[in-house]
């Protein structure tokens, strides 16, 4: 970034203020994404103000509690305790910060349409506060054209002009929960703004982190980079699980497959198959594209259909389990007590937004199957109305089960423990070390 491309005397003051750390910035949402990254702009210095509307986060907050795992207690606890990060329920606080990040929830509806409800909201309160020298990012994932269409006329509503009075732009989010050696401080940032000077003053922003930052020419560009990122991995899971589904009637051990095309040294990349994707990103992500495209006249073919292969998963491995445990006690699903191992979408988390296991689980008790779960990360969940507490995983709990199902691969599991105790294993993750002595059948994926 060089110093021509801030014209204008509110660009240069802000920039200022970022480049001298004396900039508020202001988070919208501190959940997985919002979290981390508050806590990186106070641990470089800045003061920042976290806006959490949920009670039960606020009030952990506010005691310098963290209940996102990539967040530890002993680097949150102190910065509030120093006034460096404070949290509010309420956005009149918005109205003095120099920087607002938007990272609210993108879901989609029950038709796969894009729900931005959550980003009106934040946007409307963004509004109400905006004054000149102001620089809004948005980072929730979305389709292309919303920081443009969306956001752009909700804020210059207030007469103020974009890039010159205030500033937009959008830079996505690329956090991966549990991931040690990629963080918030180490993931290149792509930031692309309405404006050139948006664009600037953000990847400022973002350079006070020591981040690497890579600019786009536009916020439809960055928008549809994140898109591109997800799909990416969308397709090749969804091609991968097709190819266990293949395997298994054929008798091939799919991750046998997969480990011996992983040996090739160009132009292939591993994905491993499983019981389907959770989280926000895979399992939402490409349905924002595919109604996009459609918008445009240009189905997007190749994404839709990975989503659905990816969204039967949990179903395909409902259907092997009913089957595995009806040939194993010669009797139906209804009454047979399954232990699921796992709750969350993916491994060493809590996060269960759109878990596979526990739309897998769900579809086994509709069957009428006694099912109970184990995640030292998810002490409790919900399963179509009822509350579920996770069990200890004991000896007894295992062998007392009919089968027990790996759905999540955490790494505190003793997986041979397991193999040694289950009448039954039906393993979606190849958990279970190859060889290891078991007490009953192991089958999977």
């Amino acid at each position: 970034m060089t110093a021509r491309e801030l014209t204008g005397s509110t660009a240069r003051a802000l920039e200022r203020r970022i480049t001298e750390r004396r900039a508020t910035v202001g988070v919208i949402g501190l959940g997985y994404v919002g979290l981390p990254l508050a806590v990186g702009f106070a641990q470089a210095g800045f003061p920042v103000v976290g806006f959490e509307t949920d009670r039960t986060r606020a009030a952990s907050l506010a005691r310098g509690l963290s209940y996102v795992e990539d967040v530890p207690d002993g680097a949150l606890g102190p910065l509030v305790l120093r006034g460096r990060l404070t949290s509010a329920r309420e956005f009149g606080a918005l109205a003095a910060t120099d920087v607002v990040v938007i990272c609210v929830q993108t879901p989609v509806t029950a038709a796969h349409e894009p729900d931005l409800a959550f980003v009106a909201s934040a946007l409307r309160a963004v509004a109400r506060g905006l004054h000149a020298g102001q620089l809004v990012v948005l980072q929730s994932t979305t389709y292309p054209g919303t920081t443009e269409e969306i956001a752009l006329p909700a804020l210059t509503q207030s007469g103020l002009r974009v890039g010159e009075d205030f500033f937009l732009a959008f830079s996505p989010e690329r956090i991966d929960p549990g991931n040690r050696r990629h963080t918030t401080r180490t993931i290149p940032r792509v930031v692309g703004g309405i404006t050139p000077v948006c664009t600037a003053l953000t990847q400022r922003l973002f350079e006070q982190l020591e981040t690497p930052v890579y600019r786009v020419s536009s916020a439809r560009a960055a928008e549809m980079t994140k898109l591109l990122e997800n799909v990416f991995r969308s397709v090749n899971i969804a091609l991968v699980n097709e190819f266990a589904r293949l395997c298994e009637p054929l008798g091939i051990d799919v991750w046998e497959v997969v480990g011996a095309a992983a040996t090739k040294p160009f132009g292939f990349m591993p994905f491993d198959p499983g019981p389907g994707v959770g989280g926000h990103c895979i399992a939402v992500d490409p349905y924002h594209l595919a109604w996009k495209a459609a918008a445009c006249g240009v189905p997007a073919r190749l994404t839709a259909l990975a989503a659905e292969i990816n969204e039967d998963m949990p179903s395909y491995v409902a259907d092997r389990v009913t089957q595995a445990v009806a040939t194993h006690r010669r009797a139906p699903i209804a009454g047979a007590r399954i232990l699921g191992l796992g709750a969350s979408y993916k491994g060493d988390v809590g996060d269960t937004r759109e878990s596979p296991a526990v739309k897998v689980l769900s579809l086994l008790k509709q069957r009428g199957a006694l099912i109970a779960y184990h995640d030292a990360h998810v002490p409790r969940v919900w399963i179509d109305g009822t509350e579920y507490t996770s069990v200890a995983l004991t000896p007894s709990e295992i062998g007392g089960a009919d089968c027990v199902v790996v759905l999540t691969a955490h790494g505190d599991i003793d997986y041979r423990q397991v193999a040694e105790h289950a009448q039954l294993v039906f393993d979606t993750r190849h958990a279970v070390p190859p060889g290891a002595p078991s007490h009953g059948t192991i089958l999977r994926l």
